[in-house]
């Protein structure tokens, strides 16, 4: 059984490698909106279908050069929506400004992200323990901003039975782990009911990545 950390609000014990923006992205916020309702007209949200058949319960989209999918046949990123037939939508330029200025701030200065992966929680839904691994270079980090509702996030180590650690996400907080922590498993507590006054019953998650 997992030994879980709470430490309230101390990111003090994250992993090494991952570093907590709290409210980093706040001058960001009001153009990411902008910018995120034009790309999930473009590119819906959908609940994509694992290899083993089951449907996701966190709905999801991207934008970027490239996007994650997933289907029978496995993950992979593609550099078009296979939804639509078209390439996903550009990744905004005021999506670009924060990822590159959290990874900055988290002493990554060379990332470069290539795909934003949008995903939607509504209450009730949850993100379980999982590693992100399709990606071909390590070396660049994960960059991921919160917007919306509240959220646990869960970090933990290299093994799927090492201890985690809940860290508290809000409207506007950036995590970024690369380095030791890159592939550290990681994972999203059920989202609790609420109305977020911007977005309102969800919460949405933009997750930037360098995958080629």
């Amino acid at each position: 059984m997992q030994t879980e950390l709470f430490p309230l609000d101390d990111t003090r014990l994250l992993p090494d490698g991952a570093k907590m923006l709290r409210a980093f992205g706040q001058p960001y916020l009001a153009d990411i909106k902008t910018a995120l309702d034009d790309v999930l007209v473009q590119a819906p949200t959908r609940h994509m279908i694992t290899p083993g058949g089951h449907k996701m319960s966190v709905a999801m989209t991207n934008c970027g050069d490239f996007g994650w999918v997933s289907g029978p046949s496995g993950y992979a990123y593609l550099d078009r929506d296979p939804l639509t037939g078209r390439h996903w939508p550009n990744m905004p330029e005021v999506f670009m400004a924060l990822a590159l200025d959290a990874a900055a701030r988290a002493g990554y200065p060379l990332f470069t992200p290539d795909a934003c992966l949008i995903n939607l929680y509504v209450p009730g839904t949850r993100l379980s323990l999982h590693q992100d691994k399709n990606e071909r270079d390590f070396d660049h980090p994960i960059v991921s901003v919160s917007l919306g509702l509240p959220a646990t996030f869960e970090i933990g180590g290299l093994k799927r039975s090492d201890p985690v650690q809940l860290v508290p996400m809000r409207h506007g907080d950036v995590l970024v782990w690369g380095g030791p922590s890159r592939l550290a498993f990681h994972g999203v507590r059920t989202i609790r009911k609420g109305i977020h006054p911007e977005y309102g019953a969800q919460r949405l998650n933009l997750t930037f990545r360098r995958s080629q």
